[in-house]
């Protein structure tokens, strides 16, 4: 009897672990099903509907007028602006970027944390406030302005300005792309090639360079896609002066506010294409790495 209440008791033990095993596969298939479908509607509506409109007013008056606006010497003066703050933001912070992240990662030192602290401050900090702080350093009331005009030196609505300010919301992006990769990849190879025999020149180049080159190529990226777009801090301190100290953004924006909203969307669609490249650059990058890392696992 006892044998075969145990038997009966096992059935139904099994019978309601398959039936919850059911149950749980069938949540877990509506739960994936509306969480996709929360995702792709938000997808759809706050990106791509968006970008999909930029487009479609750039081009509503047609191709003429879109290049028209394009080759407006303002538009021309206000892209060469925004590829020059980027040429000479992005370099910089390349070289900040790979300094502060091998200091931080292979060194212990004091103020080692607070470093770290500091290279966060752009992602907590307003652009406008970072933009004012300018002001108030170099404005012509500043605590250089007068130095500055003594010697006939222009940082504030001009382009020296523009330039600082975009170095300090982008310096963070390729020091953050490098630290926890260089943190998690230990010493042990930069050690064993100074046993080796190898200089630091060479270690850098042949042993860290290549472990990180594509975290490197990443945050090069995203700091050149937020230099380009960046427009707090850019517009506190370039007094919008058209044809001198606009970059795309602020000139976007004197155009929308001028009601020239065919020649504000051409130039929105530039930046917009700006972005859909850095995109296809970044998914590219992430591809290697990861067909990189599938490599170094199977070997």
């Amino acid at each position: 009897m006892s044998g075969a209440t145990s038997q009966l008791a096992a059935h139904l033990s099994s019978s309601l672990n398959r039936f919850e095993g059911r149950l749980a596969t069938r949540d877990s298939g509506l739960v994936k099903t509306a969480v996709l479908a929360v995702s792709l509607a938000f997808f759809a509506v706050f990106i791509f509907l968006p970008l999909v409109l930029v487009f479609a007013e750039a081009f509503r008056k047609g191709w003429d007028t879109y290049i028209a606006a394009l080759a407006d010497p303002d538009a021309v003066s206000a892209i060469r602006l925004t590829l020059l703050a980027a040429a000479i933001a992005v370099p910089l912070n390349l070289v900040f970027g790979i300094s502060a992240a091998w200091a931080i990662a292979r060194f212990e030192f004091r103020g080692r944390q607070f470093l770290i602290t500091l290279i966060d401050l752009p992602f907590s900090v307003s652009p406008v406030v970072a933009g004012l702080v300018y002001v108030l350093i170099f404005g012509a009331h500043g605590w250089f302005g007068s130095w500055l005009q003594a010697y006939d030196i222009d940082i504030i609505f001009a382009v020296p300005g523009i330039v600082l300010a975009t170095i300090f919301v982008t310096f963070p992006f390729v020091a953050r792309e490098l630290i926890p990769l260089m943190q998690s990849q230990g010493r042990e190879e930069e050690e064993a090639a100074i046993i080796l025999g190898a200089s630091g020149w060479q270690t850098f180049w042949r042993v860290t360079l290549p472990n990180v080159k594509w975290a490197l190529l990443y945050g090069v990226i995203l700091c050149n896609a937020r230099a380009m777009g960046e427009f707090g801090a850019v517009s506190v301190v370039s007094g919008h002066i058209r044809g001198e100290t606009n970059t795309m953004p602020l000139h976007v924006e004197i155009l929308y506010n001028e009601y020239q909203f065919a020649a504000a969307f051409a130039v929105a669609s530039l930046l917009a294409l700006l972005a859909l490249v850095t995109l296809a650059l970044k998914a590219y990058v992430e591809w290697q790495a990861a067909r990189n890392v599938a490599k170094d696992s199977e070997g």
